[in-house]
């Protein structure tokens, strides 16, 4: 997602996540989100970091739906 595609003040969630090579981390590689950050952040009245951001939701809300599932809701 980059800058042109987003309209002011709008709020992005960022739910993607993507490897992308980094030397300057011991691991070679960095955590990315598919929105362009640096470049959208500006126009954005909030936006969700990669990583950091809605991980978490997204945990809580499959452990929620595999409960369900396993009793029956």
């Amino acid at each position: 997602l980059t800058a042109d595609m987003v309209k002011e003040n709008a709020v992005v969630i960022d739910v993607g996540i993507t490897r992308v090579p980094d030397a300057s981390k011991k691991s070679g590689f960095a955590i990315k989100g598919d929105v362009d950050f640096e470049n959208v952040a500006p126009k954005c009245s909030y936006i969700t970091p990669v990583p950091g951001g809605v991980g978490l939701m997204t945990i809580g809300a499959l452990l929620m739906n595999t409960y369900n599932a396993c009793v029956g809701e």
